[in-house]
């Protein structure tokens, strides 16, 4: 059975592929591969709608397919009517951090939140507003006054108080149903920014909603499992937290103490997602080879998260273990390749008549020249071989007399440069005259001492 590729899906998978980026609609139309691993998280995701909690790290090389993952994840879980917060790491989006950098993780999550009704994101206003109208109109239905909703509202969020500022959370929600009854656009804005960790001084938040706290770099962890309560009270399944670019803490936060207390938030979430301390919440991670097991700049150069994060030792020789903390992204084999492509050609044609687009015996001599223009590599990262190949059908539609076989043949080797040979010794850099000159007496009257063990690598530079 043909499956017709909507023009909207068609153009946002072609435009980002072509770009080296993961569409954010229509991942079903080129999903390939991943079944063992997307099967351990969707039994995470069961666990997460019965009440428990989940913690994962998706590790890769850059362009083996983890930002693809986790939005076909996303796409799974808002199906099973869960709620999907997702961001990315910056350098200014931190886990943990002062100036506002953790606040701004927490706003940027709360603002890209995600629901089966609103797949690309800003749900959290919508889920606010169907919870407290269901809860109104329920009320309001049986004769009761808005005296009476506000007392359902603080009796509803009663479990809530035993969290952070849970009880500020019910002021906040109760604002938000006054400005709903009062038309109060004013005042239901400013409920939803509280929400979403906008305010930055006390005074404002009491001015305009009179709570006392306000979400703070310190606290976006505990808000996040209050956001997590909050929604399996308003009738989803559970709250999924999705946070890819993990490679910026190990690698572009240079401050060894800061990436130490981000690795310690990190730490806090993985000891309450396994201890079971936490309810209705799921964080996934996304990291590189080297920020999960680099001794010196990543996760495994804290203790206590390389002792959890250790991988099973019997999982070696073809064996797999999915049950830990830590998913390696598999290579996608030559057959996963030719299949992936296919399906990029099927959208290209719009779902109708693939082989007159380009033939499968073309799409196989591709691959081949991938494999020899870019080694087996390209079977490990396939964006270079997506996009190559987005690029050539493209040429090929725009140009109705190009050959593939011409196109695919004038392709050449880009073989890695080999770095430059080594010399036998070590070059110093050239001192000033006068230095030279100090060294020459120097070298007359005493031996250079050797430099010791404990010295560092750049000891014979050192003047």
């Amino acid at each position: 059975m043909t499956v017709k590729i909507r023009e909207k899906e068609r153009a946002a998978i072609l435009s980002s592929l072509g770009a080296g980026v993961v569409p954010a609609i229509g991942l079903q139309h080129v999903q390939v591969g991943r079944k063992a691993e997307l099967a351990a998280l969707i039994n995470d995701l069961q666990r997460v709608e019965s009440g428990g909690a989940a913690v994962r790290f998706v590790v890769g090389r850059f362009g083996s397919g983890k930002s693809f993952f986790l939005n076909l994840l996303k796409a799974v879980a808002l199906e099973r009517k869960l709620v999907v917060a997702n961001a990315d790491i910056t350098t200014d989006r931190r886990l943990n951090g002062g100036g506002g950098v953790a606040r701004a993780l927490f706003t940027e999550l709360t603002r890209n939140i995600a629901t089966r009704a609103k797949p690309e994101g800003g749900a959290l206003a919508s889920i606010v507003e169907r919870w407290i109208g269901d809860l109104a109109h329920q009320v309001t239905s049986s004769g009761g006054s808005d005296a009476d909703v506000h007392a359902r509202i603080a009796q509803t969020l009663r479990p809530l108080q035993d969290l952070v500022s849970g009880y500020d959370f019910a002021t906040v929600l109760s604002a938000y149903y006054r400005g709903h009854a009062e038309h109060n656009a004013e005042l239901q804005t400013a409920a939803v920014r509280w929400l979403r960790g906008e305010f930055t001084t006390k005074t404002e938040a009491r001015t305009a909603l009179g709570v006392r706290t306000i979400i703070d770099d310190e606290s976006i962890y505990d808000y996040l499992k209050l956001m997590a309560a909050f929604v399996r009270l308003a009738g989803y399944a559970g709250l999924v937290v999705c946070v890819d670019e993990l490679v910026v803490l190990s690698h572009r936060l240079n401050n060894s103490a800061s990436r130490d207390r981000n690795y310690e938030a990190i730490l806090r979430i993985v000891n309450d997602c396994l201890q079971g301390s936490v309810e209705g919440l799921m964080f996934i991670f996304a990291a590189t080879d080297d920020c999960l097991t680099d001794q010196r700049r990543g996760l495994f150069s804290y203790e206590a998260l390389a002792t959890r994060l250790a991988e099973n030792r019997f999982a070696a020789n073809g064996l797999v273990d999915l049950s830990g903390p830590v998913i390696r992204l598999a290579s996608l084999t030559p057959e996963d390749c030719f299949v992936l492509l296919c399906n990029v050609r099927r959208v290209f044609a719009r779902g109708e008549n693939e082989q007159s687009v380009l033939s499968d015996q073309a799409i196989e001599h591709y691959l081949h020249s991938c494999h020899q223009r870019m080694g087996a590599a390209s079977f490990q990262t396939p964006r270079e071989t997506i996009k190559d190949f987005v690029g050539l059908l493209n040429v090929l539609e725009q140009n109705p007399g190009a050959d593939w076989r011409t196109l695919v043949g004038g392709l050449t080797t880009r073989a890695p440069a080999e770095p430059p040979p080594e010399p036998d010794a070590p070059s110093e850099p050239v001192a000033p005259a006068h230095t030279i000159a100090t060294q020459t007496i120097a070298t007359q009257t005493d031996k250079p001492a050797k430099p010791t063990d404990k010295e560092d690598d750049l000891a014979s530079f050192k003047m």
